[in-house]
């Protein structure tokens, strides 16, 4: 059996073999039921006057809004 050359055939190919990086394989994602009664945070723009009336009422107006918004939820069902 002959011995293998001393010196790679393509010296590219062998610098980029020794610098591949190893990949492992992504684990799969999990995707988990929302629980109930949990709040999320989001990003919403609204007026600055419906701003300013919920927040006259001084802490809890993010409470307040949410129930406004309920409010119309089940008004429509």
């Amino acid at each position: 059996m002959a011995n293998p050359p001393r010196r790679p055939l393509n010296p590219m190919d062998a610098a980029e073999a020794l610098f591949k990086p190893a990949r492992k394989a992504a684990a799969p994602a999990v995707d988990r039921p929302a629980l109930p009664k949990t709040k999320e945070l989001v990003s919403l723009k609204i007026d600055s006057d419906v701003l300013a009336y919920f927040q006259e009422g001084g802490p809890g107006w993010q409470d307040r809004i949410n129930e406004t918004l309920r409010a119309v939820m089940r008004d429509k069902t």
